[in-house]
């Protein structure tokens, strides 16, 4: 059992590459395919923007041309509660939230494992580019950043527990993207020229507010502009539509010149609007702090972290502050620091850890 192996295969020529690596180093492998959610969990007329079914037949493909079993799961009931349900509790918040760091740690990396593991695959690969490495002399197991920069998605990773990093062999982490679709084409596998996924998988056409319509069944009322001292400078079209940091479909005009929100407030219906040098922050708190390296930080650290997927790391001093919560100073304030989102913090290519934004302290 040693040498047997799941991949999670979504479709796609990640996964697929994952998969033949794993069969050319001599794995016993087996593809799964997980069914997140039905065509009527959608929003409507978002259905042929999803190409899940095309997605699992792709993937059930490949896993034939590599001879290997291929499995189905139906985790979508798991999803939504997992997943789904919060997505739309963090919006009804006034918050941002990453879905695809939830879904990894409950899904891809907790009922996947769980799953795999009942079909007698105790180990588990994705086609994320990332490393996981065990350190030797603490015995724990590192995440650490791909070995090319633009694919990176340790940013995604950051939540995954010692049980889970110990499970989980990331086959990509050293490869690019380049090579990735030429071992794809090379060896003729049918998802070697798919076209990457953008988009979060349940709401295909990046419409979130019509995903959060129909997922909760309620409408979301209009409210009030505010500016930084309170006055209404126009109206919004429900707090769902809007996130920190954002310029277009504004509708509202100033003196003042471009506006942008600064605010999302659901105990009132507002939201607060400002100038582009109101965005920019030093310090946040965070909740469900996750470590990696070590199990809690006795003193302030030294970190590069970010705040984006897209963004450099930049220099900042992390402070725990409880038993998963953090407060993390940055050296140079940073533009639009979003609660829901994630803070990530990294010492060079070791992913530190992570943890989810609360609130700015300098406000």
């Amino acid at each position: 059992m040693h040498n047997t192996i799941a991949v999670a295969m979504s479709g796609g020529v990640d996964s697929s590459v994952a998969a033949w690596l794993l069969r050319q180093e001599g794995w016993e492998t087996a593809g799964v395919t997980l069914r997140l959610f039905q065509p009527e969990d959608l929003a409507p007329g978002r259905g042929e923007a999803c190409h899940a079914l095309q997605d699992a037949e792709d993937a059930r493909a490949v896993a034939a041309q590599l001879g290997i079993p291929h499995y189905t799961l139906d985790l979508s009931d798991r999803f939504a509660q997992c997943v789904m349900d919060p997505f739309a509790a963090e919006y009804e918040a006034g918050r941002t939230p990453n879905p695809c760091v939830v879904c990894n740690r409950t899904i891809k990396f907790g009922a996947l494992l769980e799953e795999a593991d009942k079909l007698g695959y105790p180990l588990l690969a994705t086609g994320h580019y990332a490393q996981v490495e065990r350190d030797e002399s603490s015995g724990r197991f590192l995440l650490k950043k791909a070995l090319h920069p633009e694919k990176d998605q340790s940013y995604v990773l950051w939540s995954l527990t010692q049980a889970q990093l110990a499970r989980v062999r990331l086959p990509l982490g050293r490869l690019s993207k380049e090579e990735i679709r030429t071992i794809a084409q090379e060896h003729g596998l049918v998802s070697a020229r798919k076209r990457d996924s953008q988009d979060i998988c349940f709401v295909p056409d990046g419409d979130y507010a019509a995903f959060l319509r129909h997922h909760t069944g309620r409408e979301y009322p209009s409210g009030p502009f505010l500016d930084t001292s309170g006055n209404v400078l126009g109206t919004h079209q429900g707090i769902i539509h809007y996130t920190v940091g954002q310029r277009r479909g504004l509708g509202v005009s100033s003196s003042q010149g471009r506006l942008y929100v600064q605010q999302v407030r659901p105990e009132d219906n507002a939201v607060v609007l400002g100038d582009n040098a109101s965005l920019f922050r030093r310090t946040l708190t965070a909740r469900e702090l996750n470590l990696i390296p070590m199990e809690r930080l006795e003193a302030p650290l030294k970190v590069w972290a970010k705040v984006r997927y897209r963004m450099a790391p930049q220099p900042a001093v992390l402070e725990q502050t409880g038993p998963d919560t953090a407060r993390v100073t940055f050296e140079q304030p940073q533009r639009a620091i979003t609660p829901g989102q994630s803070v990530v913090f990294y010492d060079g290519d070791l992913v530190v850890g992570g943890a989810v934004i609360q609130r700015t302290l300098d406000f």
